[in-house]
């Protein structure tokens, strides 16, 4: 799959992104609910890291600074995860053109 400017691998979430890959998913809830699923835990965990790091300074909990950051970097783990996986072919991804 050629991709235009922008590959997934360097992908940058913005809210409109975010968005449009959910709405892909609540589109096409039926036929790839497994997809759906994952989808709306890696914006819980975007949620919860961009929530949880405040409370964590605050409260001065050094063992939560790396798992707010990894759930700040969810959704382009995980984009970047799809798309290698489509690329070599062993998984398909029908929303990868959503990122661009």
């Amino acid at each position: 799959m050629a991709h235009p400017s922008t590959s997934p691998e360097s992908w940058h979430p913005t809210l409109a992104g975010l968005q449009r890959i959910k709405q892909w998913h609540l589109d096409h809830q039926g036929s790839h609910p497994l997809e759906h699923q994952l989808w709306d835990a890696v914006l819980t965990l975007w949620v919860m890291g961009w929530v949880g790091w405040l409370p964590a300074f605050a409260l001065e909990i050094p063992l939560a600074y790396p798992l707010c950051l990894l759930g700040m970097l969810a959704p382009q783990l995980y984009v970047h995860w799809r798309a290698r996986a489509h690329t070599h072919g062993r998984l398909r991804c029908d929303w990868l053109e959503l990122v661009h």
